[in-house]
């Protein structure tokens, strides 16, 4: 049997026009504003004072390996399961960005059976949101150089400029550059760098802000630089918000799609969770969160960072709450975090399968304990699995009292997810307060420890010499009360990704604070995370191609 590849799946789908998948919602003409005929933006101002009914559902994951977890698949059979069996689902997913489309991954919209389309477009460009997201960026950076260039009458310190150029590329030649060069006409020459678009405080505001008027108070509070004295300096005082926010105004509103199955499904912003805060944003949430009766939504990477910002970062600032969670994960990759090569996850390793588990069963710990989380374990099947592998993995979680559902989203779309979708609607049933992991009025250490000790089962946090000037500064201009987001490797529960499973007798290191005041949080670098990534020895760009027809090709 030739197996179809996930863009040849979705080229030959139908799709309903995008006022049909509207109009399932409620979603009238006065909303809907159509970008070709299978995607629209919403413009939101009549839902406002609409309030929410549906129940939301987190879909997290272990932590990711090489062989892959699945998790928007996911996500995307679990909308259309719940859909099928009569449940009116709004999916609500994260735009991806070009630059592991062009990289490592190749695509972002799910895959099999269990995708989001037109798949071509959600990856390449889209509705232009990103683009607008770098040029607003990139204006500020512009202002700022421009300021220093025109007499300074801030005061900046061109050593303490900490706003970086985006661009949505993984382009590592890009992370540290000197800019100003050729004489006085062309500037102040000085040290720069690029950080990737989904790392921009900018993409952070967008999906934090409640509309246009919070996204243009956000722009104000970022901080671009300091002066000689260490007094911050914004972009209000570059006089640059107005023009940013009119850069967005469009970019802010959410964007309507549909699955293979016509789930309604709002696709919108893109922050990267190992880098920022990994979350879709709260006006697409939101909003689905007023027309469906269930919102099934996903957050960045494992559980010890896209669940964690969600809930802490994300749901704090939003005012709600999921009703339950599902932890994504797969045979293959559990095998992987028991010390399995990736060119053997293929092979029947029952010791390996028990030894990787403890990964799953600390994120399951995780969102039961310390956030309050009924959830369910989805095993994302594989042709691969075995009978004995899956009796082992399904007596442990029931041997611990975990709910585990075997998933076949990606072969059989929602009809492979019903299980699934059943255990779900009961956990959302059971009433349960819901948990930060820590209080935002601790100190910044204290918050830092808490995340490292709750979340991570580390011994404590270390802050290099150069963080713990940075904090001290941070905490006397007032920033010591927001929450952390945490830049962190996401494939181990540590800072050092070689450290997979569930390691202990570990100290997470902080190297670099920087606050985020648009976005409302502090970001804590830590270990060798980078906010530019670089591209693959062999990049998914080296298979991409488009006919003459305009047929794209390699996109998974």
């Amino acid at each position: 049997m030739t197996i179809k590849s996930d863009i040849e799946i979705a080229q030959e789908a139908r799709l309903r026009p995008v006022s049909e998948v509207a109009a399932g919602l409620g979603i009238g003409q006065d909303i809907l504003e159509p970008y070709g005929r299978s995607k629209a933006k919403l413009d939101i101002h009549s839902l406002r004072d609409k309030p929410r009914k549906g129940k939301l559902i987190l879909v997290t994951a272990i932590n990711p390996t090489p062989a892959g977890e699945g998790k928007t698949t996911v996500s995307v059979g679990l909308a259309d399961a719940l859909t099928r069996i009569g449940k009116k689902t709004v999916l609500c997913l994260r735009e991806p960005s070009l630059g592991p489309v062009f990289g490592v991954k190749g695509g972002a919209a799910g895959g099999g059976y269990a995708q989001v389309v037109p798949m071509e477009d959600i990856n390449l460009h889209f509705t232009g949101d990103f683009h607008a997201i770098g040029a607003a960026n990139n204006l500020l950076a512009a202002l700022l150089d421009n300021h220093i260039q025109q007499g300074n009458a801030l005061d900046v310190d061109v050593r303490k400029i900490v706003w970086k150029r985006g661009v949505d590329m993984n382009d590592r030649q890009l992370r540290s550059i000197a800019c100003g060069l050729g004489g006085k006409a062309n500037g102040i020459p000085r040290e720069d760098g690029f950080d990737i678009t989904v790392a921009s405080e900018v993409m952070a505001a967008l999906c934090l802000a409640t509309g246009l008027a919070d996204l243009k108070v956000r722009l104000a509070r970022m901080v671009v630089a300091y002066t000689r004295d260490d007094r911050p300096v914004t972009a209000h005082d570059l006089h640059a918000e107005g023009a940013m926010a009119a850069l967005l105004k469009d970019a802010v509103k959410p964007n309507l799609v549909q699955t293979l199955e016509h789930t309604p499904t709002l696709i919108h912003g893109g922050p990267f969770a190992n880098i920022a805060h990994g979350c879709n944003s709260i006006l697409a949430t939101d909003t689905a969160m007023k027309l469906g009766d269930y919102v099934v939504t996903e957050a960045g990477f494992g559980a010890d960072l896209g669940a964690e910002k969600f809930i802490d970062i994300k749901c704090r600032a939003a005012g709600f709450a999921p009703s339950a969670a599902v932890v994504v994960a797969t045979v293959r990759a559990l095998k992987h975090h028991g010390g399995v090569e990736k060119a053997e996850l293929g092979q029947e390793n029952l010791n390996a399968l028990e030894q990787g588990l403890p990964n799953l069963f600390q994120h399951v710990d995780n969102l039961r304990q310390v956030f309050g989380l009924p959830c369910v374990v989805a095993v994302n099947a594989f042709p691969t699995d075995t009978d004995a592998e899956w009796s082992l993995l399904e007596t442990r979680c029931r041997e611990r009292g975990i709910p585990v559902s075997r998933c076949e989203v990606w072969a059989r779309g929602g009809a492979g997810g019903e299980a699934l979708a059943q255990e779900v609607l009961r956990l959302c049933e059971q009433e349960h307060p819901v948990h930060f992991c820590y209080d935002t009025a601790a100190s910044v250490e204290e918050k830092l420890n808490t995340i490292a000790a709750k979340i991570y089962h580390a011994d404590g946090v270390d802050l290099t010499p150069n963080a713990q000037k940075q904090l001290k500064l941070l905490t006397e201009l007032g920033y010591g009360d927001l929450p952390i987001c945490m830049a962190k490797t996401q494939y181990s529960f540590s800072d050092d990704a070689a450290l997979i499973g569930a390691p202990r007798g570990f100290r997470i290191t902080v190297r670099n604070l920087k606050v985020n005041a648009g976005a409302g949080f502090l970001v804590a670098q830590t270990g060798d995370i980078m906010t530019m990534p670089g591209l693959p020895k062999v990049p998914s760009a080296e298979k991409i191609d488009v006919d003459e027809n305009g047929k794209i090709t390699g996109l998974f």
